[in-house]
């Protein structure tokens, strides 16, 4: 059999890709020009195939292995790699985000620059913040209005306590000289979006603790993980490091991440993560159903265009699609 080159792949952009992958007890390896995984049946083994040209992360779990060799086809496919506990989280590491990436010379300069140009003037860095908050809450306007598994199960964009929490927030956002009065209005209106969708689905005593170990939490926790992967694809793509972030970097070295998959999470993931823990399902079939709406709601392109446009503002980048 002719060996395949991950350079002989037809180019997929990587705002495009489809693909997330969550793995568990199981080898990851190249064979025959190919990224399999390997996974131990009763009287079997069975390998199944990783379309790598259409992936932008994978997550590796519990009982996971994986070859240089498969590395090394990643890596020229522009694959970010990660290693997870069980569920996708934690993300190891510590309490970083860190993530195994691709090392390429050919990524772009110029968001980096753009970035840089007004990441050191601190009235600057607040603004992109307050732009991203924007950004957040018109795309919650945006998947609640369209959505139709959401509306069946009551989450309508237009009433009184959604428009009051997302109205309430959007007039906040202006107004704070401070980084950390931004977090603080922030943090009030996803605990008001919990509420909301606590009430909707009947979960009425839950409360956020990653710790708890309810269906909610526990979804919440792997929902959000799975964010922050696209995330941290974004800015791989772009070239910008993970330190250089806008509202959580006093806290966390891989902020940026964090501020990036807060774009998406309360649009998509909070909402579905209610709705799958009312429905009792499997955490696998939780997965599919994020990774689902990833899809279709365009998160991944909507995160480029929210990164680049606020590198490209200051900045001379004509914004090539990536």
């Amino acid at each position: 059999m002719d060996q395949l080159n991950p350079s002989d792949l037809k180019a997929i952009l990587h705002s495009k890709r489809a693909n997330l992958y969550y793995l568990e007890h199981c080898r990851v390896m190249q064979k025959d020009g190919r990224v399999l995984y390997l996974t131990e049946a009763k009287n079997e083994n069975q390998y199944w195939n990783i379309p790598i040209a259409n992936t932008t992360v994978i997550m590796l779990g519990t009982g996971t292995s994986i070859t240089q060799a498969a590395m090394r086809m990643l890596a020229s496919a522009g694959v970010l790699v990660g290693f997870t506990g069980g569920g996708g989280t934690p993300l190891f590491m510590g309490c970083e985000i860190e993530w195994m990436t691709p090392q390429s010379e050919y990524r772009p300069t110029e968001y980096m620059q753009g970035w840089m140009q007004f990441w050191f003037d601190e009235e600057k860095r607040l603004e992109v913040a307050k732009q991203f908050q924007l950004a957040r809450v018109q795309f919650i306007e945006k998947i609640w209005a369209k959505d139709r598994d959401l509306k069946d199960h009551g989450f309508y964009v237009d009433d009184l306590d959604i428009q009051q929490a997302l109205d309430g927030f959007a007039k906040k956002i202006p107004h704070p000289t401070k980084v950390g009065d931004l977090l603080l209005a922030e943090a009030a209106t996803t605990k008001q979006l919990y509420k909301i969708a606590a009430t909707r689905t009947g979960l009425k005593d839950f409360s956020r603790n990653p710790e708890q170990g309810d269906l909610a939490n526990d979804f919440l926790n792997h929902g959000n993980y799975l964010a922050y992967g696209l995330a941290a694809t974004t800015l791989w793509v772009l070239g910008i490091p993970h330190g250089f972030a806008v509202m959580h970097g006093k806290t966390r070295r891989g902020a940026l991440v964090f501020d990036v998959a807060d774009l998406i999470k309360d649009a998509v993931v909070l909402p579905y993560a209610f709705i799958c823990a009312k429905e009792k399902i499997t955490e696998q079939d939780f997965r599919q159903q994020i990774l689902q709406k990833f899809t279709e709601h365009k998160c991944l392109d909507f995160m480029f265009d929210q990164v680049k446009a606020q590198a490209c503002k200051n900045h001379d980048v004509d914004g090539e699609a990536l």
